[in-house]
């Protein structure tokens, strides 16, 4: 059978692949162009569909440590198929790249993807104008693997999956939803502004954001963190809130330190409580049956106090052996630690056991509402000695290093509990005079103030039931992230942290939260978490080696920039629009926040001041969440981790992907070393000094090898909690096939 395109198709393909050498002539295309020939002369009725696979292939085949940039020509011929598909769907010359953009909101919107307000808010003309700094050749700054994931995951498409929006589109589609809200004098610059920060890949926004962010479904934040009431109507209340938000598609973190623990009483009858596991398996059936749009099934995080009777069934909650019934494998756990609980583990010394309901009946308080307020001594210890001198106080009694010997194996099993050490966080907390905060989120990043939601009903006189809600605060994390690696090399952070700090604000005022609570304690903290990614890879691109003092010396100073340049522009925009509800009384206001992080020079003297004139609009600055996805959009490496390896391999449906490390080349390749085989004691050292910097809290990963010994974990976790490291979140071992990443926290 004679193929009557081939002559077409090959006269087209040899023109692109000239076009391709002129582009990339530090490669070698002989071999390619003919493989790419061969097959295509072979296989009949190749479409340009086809023809695009057989190049796509080709390329990837040929990615290597030494010839990584074969991702490039693998991305353009994708590239290049995304533009010939929209055109074809939106009914424009190929040729042109991208099309009519205010078209393309008219047909988007017209169909239900795009939310109407898009149109309602900007006139065509304003549309144009916008549409008029669209770059097509920052279409280039993706590898292939970051073009496919933006693409599969993120760019709007019609009901029946159709390419319709672009790249650029996308970008300019977030920033245009960022801004709505602004003044209309100033909105058009400042859409402009917002692009050039997104499209440049100098940042990306939250996967949330980035995904619906201009649709007409889905949320804008990233993760959601509820503090559960010890009532069966506060449980159940809760875990509607909960099912709502992942539904929505937010992360999930659950505080349960105050649930009552196994064999408690309720109302009076004595060992009648199942206590907090029965609740995990409430929330685990909500993980796995509300799914995130249908996308990947819900998830969330449940943290308990270490003092805590039911801290041993917990710990084993995500075991694989035991029974059953008490396991809850779709939940990750974490681990509420005090200073005064590791001090017994060093000391080798007993702990206590409490149920948290006795507590409060028998002593008039809740031990989990207690923090130490300075180091070595504060309110916590001082209740909790109390309770041990209490005899008529139940208690179960263990050494401190066995609970944490079950920490550890429950990590090297599954590579959790996280670790959150909470005299550490609240003594830094710049709102304690407010609240306290009792765990973190799904990814350990988030570090807010918590109460728990109280529901009251009442019959009214014409027969009416009136429910009312006394709402607690119900953490909302709203994420995004420099790309350091970029950002960074081409010195644009006093340009860029500006515009996305003022982006993470307008995300609080345009996210409509189904909950109303946490709605509510959006607009009271504004809380925002401005974080980095591509930390590895920078240190590459400056040459500097993990394992130096110079890599510690310089992530010190560079998050000290970050920090100082976050807090300004958080104080301008309260200068523009107002601080904080809760400013009065906070660490900015009376300048504790300045003195505890040590900012004595001339600059940040002058910035508090202003700080305490102007106030401030955030009343949370900063979190480094885990990034992964959006770090491979990007080009960069996730968060602040190291590489796993310089050359590996991505698994898709029907082939892999091949994937080096970012601008790995003979320069770079020295300072790229497997994590596994890192000291983490340097890791360690350098978030020491970045957690200074860093008003909440840090996504950080140990990395252990699998046959690590009990004593060098220990060590680890023990150099951990003395850095005053606020929270770790995985122990990743090279024999553990964990770890689902949240991908709600990537930004």
């Amino acid at each position: 059978m004679v193929n009557t395109l081939k002559p077409t198709i090959l006269h087209e393909l040899t023109a692109y692949i000239e076009r391709l050498k002129k582009e990339f002539t530090q490669l070698d295309f002989s071999l390619y162009e003919e493989k790419v020939i061969q097959t295509v002369t072979v296989k009949e009725n190749m479409t340009d569909e086809k023809v695009a696979n057989v190049l796509i292939l080709a390329a990837l085949e040929r990615i290597s440590m030494e010839e990584p940039d074969w991702t490039y020509v693998a991305a353009d011929v994708y590239l290049n198929e995304l533009y010939r598909k929209a055109a074809d769907n939106r009914g424009y010359d190929k040729k042109e790249k991208y099309g009519s953009f205010y078209q393309l909101i008219q047909k988007l919107t017209k169909i239900g993807i795009y939310n109407k307000q898009l149109l309602k808010t900007y006139t065509e003309e304003e549309i144009n104008e916008i549409a008029s700094v669209i770059i097509p050749e920052r279409d280039r700054l993706f590898t292939y693997i970051g073009l496919l994931t933006l693409a599969d995951r993120y760019l709007a498409t019609s009901h029946d999956k159709r390419v319709y929006e672009l790249p650029q589109e996308r970008f300019l589609i977030i920033a245009m939803t960022l801004m709505s809200q602004e003044k209309k004098e100033n909105r058009t610059a400042l859409v402009k502004e917002a692009y050039w920060a997104l499209s440049s890949l100098y940042m990306t926004v939250a996967t949330p954001t980035l995904s619906n962010a201009g649709k007409s479904y889905g949320q804008l934040s990233s993760c959601f963190i509820d503090t559960i009431d010890d009532s069966l109507r506060g449980i159940y209340d809760s875990n509607t809130d909960l099912a709502t938000l992942s539904k929505n598609g937010g992360g999930i973190g659950v505080y349960l330190g105050h649930i009552r623990s196994r064999g408690s009483d309720i109302k009076g009858f004595k060992g009648v409580s199942s206590g907090t596991i029965p609740w995990m398996k409430q929330l685990n059936n909500t993980a796995v049956s509300v799914d995130q749009l249908g996308q990947r099934q819900g998830a969330i995080a449940v943290y308990l106090d270490v003092w805590h009777k039911d801290i041993f069934s917990f710990l084993d909650a995500r075991l694989n052996n035991g029974d059953e019934r008490q396991r809850t494998h779709d939940l990750f756990t974490g681990v509420c630690l005090p200073d005064l609980f590791m001090e017994k583990v060093e000391a080798r010394e007993d702990w206590h056991l409490f149920d948290p309901h006795e507590v409060r009946t028998l002593m008039g308080y809740s031990l989990e509402d207690f923090y130490d307020e300075e180091e070595g001594s504060g309110s916590f210890r001082t209740r909790y000695a109390e309770c041990v001198n209490n005899e008529q106080l139940s208690r179960e009694t263990v050494p401190a290093i066995e609970i944490f010997k079950r920490i550890m194996l429950s990590q090297l099993e599954t590579g959790t509990p996280y670790m959150f050490y909470r005299d550490t966080v609240n003594r830094a907390n710049q709102n304690r005079h407010e609240g306290i905060i009792y765990c973190s989120n799904l990814c350990t990043e988030i570090t807010q103030n918590q109460s728990t939601t109280v529901v009251t009903e009442e019959i009214t006189e014409d027969g009416k039931i009136i429910i009312t809600k006394n709402p607690g605060d119900f953490v909302v994390c709203n994420l995004s992230s420099i790309n350091l690696a970029r950002a960074v090399t081409e010195d644009v952070l006093e340009r860029l942290i500006p515009i996305q700090v003022r982006m993470l604000d307008n995300v609080i005022e345009l996210n409509d939260l189904p909950v109303l609570q946490a709605k509510l304690t959006n607009q009271k903290y504004r809380a925002v978490g401005l974080g980095t990614f591509g930390w590895n890879h920078l240190l590459a691109l400056k040459k500097i080696a993990w394992e130096t003092d110079e890599a510690v010396a310089y992530c010190d100073e560079l998050y000290e920039q970050i920090a100082y340049l976050t807090v300004q522009a958080s104080m301008n925009l309260a200068k523009e629009k107002g601080a904080y509800p809760l400013f009065k009384g906070s660490d900015f206001e009376s300048g504790a926040y300045f003195e505890t992080r040590k900012y004595t020079s001339e600059a940040w003297s002058e910035l508090r001041n202003e700080v305490q004139s102007n106030g401030i609009r955030n009343g949370y600055l900063m979190a480094v969440a885990p990034n992964s996805s959006t770090s491979i959009i990007a080009g960069s490496t996730a968060s602040i981790d190291p590489i796993f390896r310089k050359f590996y391999s991505e698994e898709k449906k029907n082939y892999k992907i091949p994937v080096t490390a970012p601008d790995l080349s003979p320069a770079t390749n020295w300072y790229y070393k497997s994590v596994y085989l890192i000291d983490q004691h340097w890791s360690i050292k350098q978030n020491a000094k970045r957690q200074r910097h860093i008003d909440q809290s840090i996504s950080f990963n140990l990395y252990v090898q699998n046959d690590i010994r009990a004593k060098e974990l220990l060590d680890l976790h023990m150099t951990a909690w003395k850095e005053k490291l606020k929270t770790t979140y995985y122990v990743r071992s090279t024999s553990s096939e964990v770890i689902e990443e949240c991908e709600s926290c990537h930004s």
